[in-house]
């Protein structure tokens, strides 16, 4: 029996989750990673804050976002990221490792496996909310993150009944579109857009919602996003106004796209609906 889309949305969602294996890779050059920042550098402690140990990473594109608090702040947040860098290009010398703001990136198995390593420095006292200092855009530029409050935050969302998980679900949704499709907006900033969007809804249906929330980041013009926690300052979507160019232009395709698959989904003309998502998702989506 052919695939309706629900069953293809659900199909596709399981292929997104990560295996075991890159669960067990990542654990071990977590292990080297930390090692070398710890030898070289006076380390706080390591929080890993990104997607991949979060419930919404990405399979086969796993990258791994690792803050470590460090002590002595500098000046400019370039000084941070370069010591960073420095170190862990020594540690790896047969691997690629750049500054990619507010991260180092360091790409292992010729960039199978990308950490992306965030230089922190903590703002608040023990026991308060954990407000850091991480790179901003500028050379010299610091901006306030809350990495774990924000990550309680998608939690809180996706425990939510009426929801079922939906919060995770869409942001490896909008994870998928932009991986496949090479836009050049921040994980975390759909990942947080997804929360936020899915919080205000009564069920989470994947075909639809995927949709009405590219529909959404096409109306809010991938503004900037204030912080649903009320902690840190407003989040962007994109590193530069190059990139946020290029990156709403193909906002504005994939919004076209998922919104003739939905409509021909509701007229019955199920082939197009999933040749549309296929569209949408890059040639990635399941056919039918």
């Amino acid at each position: 029996m052919a695939l309706s889309v629900a069953q293809g949305f659900e199909t596709f969602l399981e292929r997104l989750v990560p295996l075991e294996s890159q669960r067990d890779a990542s654990a071990k050059h977590r292990a080297s990673v930390e090692t070398s920042l710890n030898n070289a550098l006076d380390v706080w402690q390591f929080r890993e804050i990104g997607s991949f140990g979060h419930g919404t990473g990405l399979r086969g594109y796993y990258d791994v976002d690792l803050l470590v608090s460090l002590k002595n702040k500098p000046e400019t947040s370039a000084t941070a990221l370069q010591k960073v860098k420095t170190t862990l290009a020594a540690s790896f010398p047969s691997t690629t490792v750049r500054v990619s703001r507010p991260a180092v990136v360091v790409e292992f198995n010729g960039g199978a496996e990308t950490w992306e390593i965030v230089p922190g420095y903590r703002k608040t006292s023990s026991g308060e909310t954990v407000l850091y200092d991480i790179p901003g855009v500028g050379i010299v530029d610091w901006i306030d993150s809350a990495p774990m409050e924000h990550l309680d935050y998608v939690n809180e969302v996706n425990k939510m009944t009426n929801i079922s998980g939906g919060a995770k679900k869409l942001a490896r949704l909008a994870k998928a579109w932009k991986y496949y499709n090479a836009v050049p907006i921040s994980s975390f900033y759909l990942e947080m857009r997804a929360a936020k969007y899915v919080s205000g809804e009564k069920a989470f249906v994947p075909s639809e919602d995927i949709c009405l929330y590219l529909e959404h980041l096409v109306n809010v013009d991938l503004a900037d996003m204030n912080d649903p926690k009320g902690i840190a300052k407003r989040f962007s979507a994109c590193s530069s106004a190059a990139t946020k160019t290029e990156a709403k232009s193909k906002l504005n395709s994939a919004a076209t796209r998922v919104r003739k698959a939905v409509d021909a989904d509701k007229a019955g003309k199920t082939d197009d609906a999933f040749s549309y998502f296929d569209l949408l998702f890059g040639g990635k989506f399941p056919a039918r």
